[in-house]
């Protein structure tokens, strides 16, 4: 086999416009996996978030993996195995919380399966829930809910406005990873967390070279896995900067581009 590791993003990507894994592509996906492909679901969604299409595609019968949180959390589904994780340090979400007051925007995290927030009306996060089939949970107090250490916070709000004051955002942050996923998302994660640097964890998790891994991806946070991997794939659909980055383009994810990447592109 050319290829032992296929990581695949998700939303743009394994899924189409209506947000789900088409016949055609579940059916390639299965077959690779058995003969001896393992999958890696590499997203920014929640570690809750993925789990469904990690069943969908039986995941854990194969030897697959969720790289969650934009790759703050990789988990071996064999035996639930968390494999790398890096969290925010406590003190960080009372700053947050209070940037996301300052600037009049939405914040969000994830807390017992469900998405916390103290503006549960902000569009975007009622969309960021609902992507991931998790609830909704108003809280008074941002940072008193977060009773545990999390990977990933999320702010919202109108795209223009924030692409003008992610800059900001960053600067008040530090080194915290901050980067836009979406026009109205503004992701904040652990310092140098992206999915490259957690692919190349789970690499030598499993004994394999970065030659024995494809990547397949969509949008901005999917440049560095494309770069990293042996094989970069980008969808039709990609932005161009992930296009250009990327070793090959294969079809849309409303045209089954990952079941054409399997057929064209792997010995199976």
């Amino acid at each position: 086999m050319k290829y032992n590791l296929l990581a695949l993003d998700i939303d743009g990507t394994l899924t189409n416009s209506q947000k789900q894994i088409t016949p055609k592509t579940r059916q390639a996906l299965m077959d690779a996996q058995k003969k001896g492909l393992r999958l890696i679901l590499a997203s920014g969604r929640p570690t809750d978030g993925v789990r469904p299409l990690a069943k969908e595609l039986e995941m854990e019968k194969y030897g697959g993996f969720i790289l969650s949180y934009n790759g703050a959390r990789v988990i071996d589904l064999s035996n639930e195995q968390v494999v790398y994780e890096k969290t925010l340090a406590p003190e960080i979400i009372p700053v947050i919380g209070n940037l996301a007051r300052q600037y009049k925007i939405g914040v969000l995290t994830y807390v017992d399966g469900a998405v916390i927030t103290e503006t549960p009306e902000d569009p975007y996060i009622q969309l960021e829930a609902r992507i991931n089939g998790l609830p909704l949970r108003a809280v008074e107090d941002f940072a008193a809910a977060v009773t545990e250490k999390e990977p990933k916070c999320l702010m919202t709000g109108d795209g223009e406005y924030m692409g003008k004051i992610e800059p900001e955002i960053a600067a008040a942050l530090g080194n915290l990873s901050v980067y836009r996923s979406e026009a109205y998302f503004i992701e904040i994660m652990p310092e140098n967390i992206d999915k490259a640097v957690s692919l190349e964890k789970l690499c030598e998790y499993v004994g394999v070279t970065r030659e024995k891994l494809a990547a397949c991806g969509d949008g901005y946070n999917d440049i560095p896995m494309i770069e990293y991997a042996g094989l970069g794939i980008a969808m039709a659909n990609a932005k161009d900067p992930v296009r250009e980055a990327a070793d090959v383009i294969t079809l849309s994810n409303d045209e089954d581009g990952i079941a054409a990447a399997l057929e064209k592109y792997f010995e199976l």
